[in-house]
């Protein structure tokens, strides 16, 4: 039997109605709270107050740099002077070569190893790029490697050698004193090179001590677990 017009459903009970809200504002709150931690956290460990690497521990083989170091502290230039953004345009890893002064068999050590690494990693090639930073223009940079990793002659200028061995190249400037301030691990281990994040922190530092097969592990695990 239908029920007689005009009757109305019978309404949900108090109990009933604060449950349901309940629900809601769990549903809506956690991710907020998730945001919410994980921004506080972010900030903390950007500005040192949180040794998050001592507390957990880490799986890398690279020196994770903590806090990162922001890479517009460089204020770096491109050839023609005008300031550059590593952060700019589509995101990518960058493998990061600073070179103060000359560019010597350490230098050409690590230019060529990165590049290496780079055409290495296949699929994931276009993800990343290179760039060499020195302190002055290349016309000025003087080349001192007697011979080239891969045991063939060098060329006569540090432009020829770029040309010919490192196409694709980002070949960036900054002032020396800020190069020495932000890569402090060139002083006692010139062998070393950065990665950079997409968003421009200097994050991961790396020296021959470390093999290539275990950056291409580092690499691959960042890139898998990352939208750049």
């Amino acid at each position: 039997m239908t029920e007689p017009m005009g009757k109305t459903a019978p309404a949900f009970d108090r109990a009933t109605v604060n449950r349901n809200r309940l629900v809601l504002l769990t549903i809506v709150g956690i991710p907020v709270t998730m945001i919410l931690a994980a921004t506080w956290l972010w900030y903390f460990v950007v500005n040192g107050e949180l040794d998050l690497v001592g507390s957990l521990g880490t799986a890398n083989n690279g020196e994770l740099l903590a806090p990162p170091r922001p890479v517009t502290e460089l204020g770096l230039v491109d050839q023609a002077g005008n300031a550059f953004t590593l952060a700019s345009g589509e995101p990518k890893w960058t493998l990061l070569v600073p070179a103060p002064g000359a560019c010597d068999a350490s230098c050409e050590r690590r230019l060529y190893l990165t590049r290496q690494i780079h055409v290495a990693m296949g699929k994931a090639f276009n993800r990343l790029q290179r760039a060499w930073v020195g302190d002055r223009p290349l016309a000025d940079t003087a080349f001192s490697a007697e011979a080239l990793s891969d045991g063939s002659a060098p060329p006569a200028d540090f432009r020829a050698y770029l040309r010919t061995q490192h196409v694709g190249l980002l070949t960036l400037g900054a002032d020396r004193a800020a190069l020495r301030a932000q890569f402090p691990e060139l002083a006692d281990r010139p062998d070393t090179w950065y990665l950079v994040d997409p968003a421009g922190w200097v994050m991961m530092a790396y020296d021959d001590s470390v093999s290539y097969k275990d950056v291409m592990a580092d690499l691959k695990f960042l890139l898998k677990n990352s939208n750049g």
